[in-house]
């Protein structure tokens, strides 16, 4: 990639940069005029990548309609990729938007979180996990 990220987002704070506005280049796999693919830093399944905007903004529903299209873009691309590389058998898609969420960085990132069979002994409920107590719903 021929553009600095660092450059790119001018708004990180100097003394606790943003760590998505000062990727170093080499860990972007894919790019996009307005976002970036990169795979997380600390993956919950092989091929864990993050969808990323350029410009610092901490929420999804702050992202402009032309940062969504790019950023879905993005996503589908980075999904092809990890059909490619790893052969998942399927996707978790999820953002963590504000902190009673679990965002522990505030620049928004979209994880696209590869899942194959048997990688946990009942994947029902997918996301819903994030609140244990609610969410086996089908026994209850």
């Amino acid at each position: 990639m021929t553009e600095n990220i660092s450059a790119l987002n001018s708004t990180s704070n100097p003394t606790h940069p943003c760590p998505f506005c000062t990727l170093p280049d080499e860990r972007v796999i894919a790019h996009s005029p307005l976002a970036l693919a990169v795979r997380d830093g600390f993956p919950v399944s092989p091929g864990h990548t993050l969808i990323i905007p350029r410009r610092h903004v901490g929420s999804f529903f702050d992202t402009r309609s032309d940062e969504r299209s790019d950023l879905l873009a993005l996503l589908e691309r980075a999904k092809a990729q990890l059909i490619s590389e790893f052969q998942p058998d399927g996707f978790n898609i999820g953002i963590n938007d504000g902190a009673a969420a679990g965002q522990m960085v505030a620049h928004l990132h979209i994880h696209l979180i590869p899942r194959y069979l048997g990688d946990q002994s009942d994947p029902r409920g997918g996301v819903r996990w994030i609140l244990p107590e609610k969410a086996c719903y089908w026994d209850g």
